[in-house]
């Protein structure tokens, strides 16, 4: 049997189910400082050198300067249901996502992981933000507080909290999903879009 399609009138009552109220801080970032500034404050202070070393890394790690400061490298989508990982390799050709959609299956628990490198600088203020429509109507906007991350050989790694995927004949069909990396100073390292298709099952 063919599942019901959603009314507008539906969409609309997804949409304000899961409107968060988003609260205005008067919150001023710091004065941005490079790497070499801040190593040279306060240089003849030996333990706050070794404190600022252990907080920022080997200071001797010198990236290409042709590299961007914040590199995204992948998204993956943890399920412990899930019969195999979900990843987007962010590096490569980010259209394809819009046309091979992520399966997950209705009601089930999962979270999103974001890899990502820095490379030269200290970036503050890391947010990740996801907007979610379906045919055209905005269902979810959810905004995570990454946090603010030195430069290092390896990659962050970021979670967000454990959601639930919406269950029901309402909620299964196709969204498209615009996701963004920005920060403090609304620097976009990394806007994509992809498409989430909610299932009764994994292989339904």
């Amino acid at each position: 049997m063919a599942e019901q399609e959603p009314t507008p009138e539906q969409l609309a009552e997804i949409a304000a189910a899961n409107e968060e109220s988003t609260t205005s801080v008067n919150y001023k970032p710091p004065a941005q400082k490079s790497l070499q500034e801040i190593q040279e404050l306060d240089k003849d202070d030996e333990s706050l050198r070794k404190y600022k070393e252990a907080l920022l890394g080997n200071p001797a790690v010198a990236a290409d300067p042709s590299l961007p400061n914040v590199q995204v490298t992948k998204m993956t989508l943890l399920c412990e249901s899930a019969p195999a990982p979900l990843v987007l390799d962010l590096t490569g050709d980010l259209e394809n996502f819009k046309k091979t959609p992520f399966v997950l299956k209705e009601g089930v628990e999962y979270r999103m992981k974001i890899s990502f490198k820095v490379n030269k600088d200290i970036v503050s203020g890391l947010k990740y933000i996801q907007t979610s429509t379906r045919k055209g109507v905005k269902v979810d906007k959810s905004e995570y507080m990454v946090g603010s991350y030195g430069p290092k050989l390896t990659e962050h790694e970021f979670l967000t909290p454990l959601e639930e995927s919406p269950k029901g004949i309402i909620a299964r069909g196709c969204y498209n999903v615009k996701s963004k990396f920005t920060d403090d100073d609304k620097h976009d390292h990394l806007s994509w879009e992809w498409t989430l298709s909610i299932k009764k099952d994994w292989k339904d």
